[in-house]
């Protein structure tokens, strides 16, 4: 199996993050990268170069306004009297009043501090120097797993950092810039009629969700911690299951603080038979490792045991897949969980 990785994607170094009312430390650092590469390597995944793919496939889901103002934010923003180290949003349009958040086009606000607070939706995504060339090779490397597997691949791993399943189409959130997971879904989309991506990160993927909310044709299942008092907080509820033409391809399964191993494999097996009864031809999966009890961020009591067990779930699916990174905070609990659901899954698919 090949992983993807580029060594652009640890140019993106936030030194801030807001949680719990305090700046502190980002969790989001780029050694998460490289623990993810050694320990993947012992599995005998072979780390290749993504290439540049260009913009098209991620403007295929992103807006091109988006795009621009990620690339050239930093640099406006510096050139704000007293600028602060990074780009963080202190001001918000409220998003109520019908406004479609797939559908609302370019801010009428011209200057960085409003667009800031139009673009990024919290304070966890600080724009910095290298933050745009780490977020383009982040979604090279999605687009590259992709492709390989449309060359015929029966897997790959696109190791991508920043993470991306809380990414919108046009806008910021959750450590995330671009949606990693649904571009690659896109390009899938070129061969397969039908696509599936499924999310087993602790938090629910809100931006992947609601990009493909209103489409029959790309099913978006998610096991995750319950969101009534954990991120992203305003989405994934059992009871969103898609609209108009995407009615019944959207499935969540929230998972109650404390939920033990058997609760989260259970909910990955209930989602591998909604993938099977909606004809995916191709899955795209959202790895979390962050649902693992040592992670700092976790609510959940998932041992490493459990992701080698949904590995098996997952490769006995027998589809072609490709495995996104997205979360995972300890690097003592992701360098034990990935490599445990790698080596499950590569014994019970058909590489």
């Amino acid at each position: 199996m090949k992983m993807f990785f580029s060594e652009a994607q640890l140019a993106h170094q936030p030194k801030q993050y807001m949680v719990h009312g305090r700046i502190v430390d980002p969790l989001e650092k780029l050694d998460r990268a490289t623990t993810l590469v050694d320990a993947l390597e012992t599995q005998g995944l072979v780390k290749t170069g993504p290439g540049d793919f260009g913009r098209d496939a991620i403007l295929a889901v992103h807006a091109e306004h988006y795009v621009d103002f990620l690339e050239d934010a930093y640099d406006r923003f510096l050139k704000l009297p007293n600028h602060g180290p990074e780009v963080l949003p202190n001001v918000h349009p409220y998003r109520g009043a019908g406004i479609d958040l797939e559908e609302r086009g370019r801010p009428r606000t011209t200057g960085i501090l409003g667009q800031a607070g139009w673009y990024i939706g919290d304070m966890s995504c600080a724009v910095m120097a290298g933050t745009f060339q780490a977020a383009y090779a982040s979604a090279q490397t999605a687009i590259a797993g992709a492709e390989a597997v449309l060359a015929g691949e029966r897997a790959s791993f696109a190791l991508c950092r920043p993470p991306g399943h809380h990414a919108y189409a046009d806008r910021a959130s959750g450590f995330c810039f671009f949606n990693n997971a649904a571009i690659a879904a896109a390009v899938l989309r070129s061969h397969f009629p039908k696509v599936a991506i499924v999310d087993f990160d602790t938090h629910h993927g809100d931006g992947t969700q609601a990009i493909f909310y209103t489409r029959q044709d790309v099913f978006y299942g998610s096991v995750h911690t319950d969101p009534s008092s954990y991120y992203p907080h305003y989405a994934g509820y059992a009871d969103e299951t898609g609209a108009g033409p995407g009615e019944g391809a959207n499935q969540n399964l929230p998972l109650a603080p404390g939920a033990d191993d058997e609760a989260f494999i259970d909910a990955n097996q209930r989602l591998a038979l909604a993938v099977q009864a909606h004809g995916a031809e191709a899955l795209v999966l959202s790895a979390g490792w962050d649902a693992h009890r040592n992670d700092p961020l976790s609510k959940l009591n998932v041992t490493s045991e459990a992701f080698a067990r949904i590995g098996e779930i997952w490769g006995k699916i027998d589809l072609p897949t490709l495995i996104v990174q997205e979360g995972g905070y300890s690097l003592a609990a992701v360098a034990e969980a990935a490599p445990a659901f790698i080596a499950a899954f590569r014994a019970n698919a058909a590489e």
